[in-house]
């Protein structure tokens, strides 16, 4: 079920990927498979610590142009193969984060011929955030990210 967008602080799109939707599921789910996509390449995922339930962690460290960015967050809502709602608004424990920039939103639905209808949604907390992030590359970063998880998931196929 889609949720209600507001314009003012969601940004989000929805694309059909060429792979099975439980293979797009286990890619955002296993740690060993997050490096494979979740950042935009040149820039790589250098470290994933996933506890995937809710109030588990999800927590990343990425590279970007040689410094290191920790990004920690908590799953709110998980749901096997439909939807995994995760945020960096708190850490595990539920410690609340001193500058929380976004939660996203995966929703993933069977898709004609085998595919997967993928949804993704940035939420923020503000219209300035949302302007920053949408400045920042949103629809580029993102459909960046989901080409690279369809590709990877491809290669997952058996």
């Amino acid at each position: 079920m889609m949720p209600d967008l507001d314009p003012d602080t969601d940004l989000s799109f929805t694309r059909t990927l060429a792979a099975p939707r439980r293979l797009i599921w286990e890619c955002w789910t296993q740690p060993k498979h997050i490096p494979h996509f979740f950042i935009p390449a040149p820039h790589k995922v250098t470290a994933v610590d996933l506890d995937v339930r809710v109030g588990g962690r999800f927590n990343t460290v990425f590279e970007v142009e040689g410094a290191l960015m920790d990004n920690k967050g908590v799953y709110l809502e998980v749901v096997p193969e439909h939807k995994l709602v995760f945020t960096d608004a708190y850490t595990e424990g539920w410690k609340p984060a001193p500058e929380p920039f976004m939660t996203a939103i995966l929703l993933l639905a069977d898709a004609p011929g085998g595919g997967t209808t993928y949804t993704a949604i940035a939420r923020h907390r503000s219209p300035d955030s949302r302007k920053a992030h949408e400045a920042m590359g949103f629809m580029e970063g993102w459909g960046t990210v989901a080409t690279q998880l369809e590709r990877y998931a491809q290669g997952l196929a058996p």
